[in-house]
């Protein structure tokens, strides 16, 4: 047990860490319910001008799925930073599968027009 002393301390002062500066505030908030303000919709200082689950165009959801597909495809290629030699040939054919696979999206991607704006 004493060779995972350390793990242990670790692991309780950094739950401490975390969890000390969510539970601060809660003696000094008020209570939100005594100020009717606060929960009445917010809209830039202004009643609301419609209803919040109005329709709009899906190509925003498009252009945020064209922005997050770098990340998985950087994180996939960090086994890539070590020496040719080190790969072995299924590291070397796995990366090869999802670079098609990637490709194969992008390409789907640009040949429906998604990053085409009107």
């Amino acid at each position: 047990m004493s060779e995972f002393s350390p793990i242990l301390i670790y692991l309780v002062i950094s739950s401490l860490v975390s969890l000390i500066p969510l539970g601060v505030p809660f003696p000094f908030s008020s209570n939100s319910s005594t100020y009717p303000e606060k929960l009445s919709a917010y809209e830039c200082g202004f009643d609301p001008f419609g209803d919040a689950r109005s329709r709009f165009d899906i190509r925003f959801y498009l252009v945020s799925i064209l922005f997050i597909i770098p990340d998985p495809e950087v994180t996939f290629s960090f086994p890539w930073a070590v020496p040719p030699n080190k790969i072995d040939p299924f590291g070397s054919w796995s990366m090869m599968a999802f670079l098609l696979i990637l490709t194969i999206g992008s390409l789907y991607e640009w040949k429906r027009g998604a990053s085409d704006r009107e």
